[in-house]
């Protein structure tokens, strides 16, 4: 951004507190404006519209302005005097915001919309008016435990790695896993360009000869569980997740929705180092 530009941007932050010196004391008020002011991707995420993580994406690809100037990564605005623009179109101000656990079926797509034309979890929460957000992914081909809201930031605290989540997913996978799989899991399995981190691998029943197994992971790449069990020689056949740290699915049937208790949310929070 040239310097006409960051000039512009300054002049049209209502609320920056003005760049020249002072002689004596700032009035209380400078600093009351001065606070008001918050990092552009965190008032995105309050509002709804998307993770803070995707918002910072929305920032760098120039999709935003403030007062009506493309914004930067590490802009600040004041929500209450500001103007926010998202691909043109005014921010809204933030809503009641909703936490909803879904069971999500195999055949949709983690997603808003899909370029594809395929259905996607949105679909599926009828009667939900406000507009919500996957926390998280689950694949295509993968059902189960799946979190909704538009609280940004706690979408942000939940999908972030320094939190170390735990997740657990029940898997059909071919052939009969031992000891040697356990182990493998355990110390951690190279895949793609990586190795995982620590995980744990728990045999529960033995049918047609074939394992079904209760699989424990803290991080969420893309593809992980399934690319783990292909890495052991026993490529999985069906995979649900079915909890998020303490969050169990329990007996929500498959495609089925409903909303979080205040107990519930107040759980994900403290799991994200939200203060309430």
């Amino acid at each position: 951004m040239g310097e006409e530009n960051k000039n512009q941007l300054k002049k049209g932050f209502s609320g920056i507190v003005p760049m020249h010196k002072s002689i004596g004391t700032i009035p209380e008020a400078c600093y009351v404006r001065r606070n008001m002011l918050e990092r552009l991707q965190k008032i995105m995420a309050e509002s709804g519209i998307a993770s803070r993580r995707r918002c910072e994406e929305l920032i760098l690809e120039k999709r935003v302005k403030v007062n009506g100037i493309i914004a930067e990564l590490g802009t600040k605005a004041d929500k209450e005097k500001d103007l926010i623009e998202v691909d043109g179109k005014p921010l809204k101000a933030k809503g009641q915001k909703v936490y909803i656990m879904l069971n999500k079926p195999v055949g949709y797509i983690t997603s808003a919309k899909d370029q594809f034309g395929r259905p996607t979890v949105l679909d599926l929460l009828k009667g939900v008016k406000e507009r919500v957000y996957p926390v998280g992914r689950l694949d295509y081909d993968t059902e189960g435990l799946l979190l909704l809201t538009n609280d940004g930031d706690l979408t942000y605290a939940i999908t972030h790695p320094k939190h170390n989540i735990n997740k657990t997913y029940r898997a059909v996978i071919k052939g009969i896993a031992g000891k040697k799989e356990i182990d493998a899991f355990r110390k951690g399995l190279a895949i793609d360009d990586y190795v995982t981190s620590p995980a744990k691998l728990s045999i529960i029943k033995i049918i047609d000869g074939n394992s079904i197994v209760d699989i424990t992971i803290h991080e969420g790449k893309n593809r992980q569980v399934r690319k783990m069990c292909a890495a052991v020689g026993h490529p999985v056949i069906r995979l649900k997740r079915t909890s998020i740290g303490g969050l169990k699915l329990g007996g929500l049937p498959v495609g089925a929705w409903r909303y979080l208790t205040a107990e519930e949310v107040a759980y994900l929070k403290s799991m994200g180092g939200i203060k309430a």
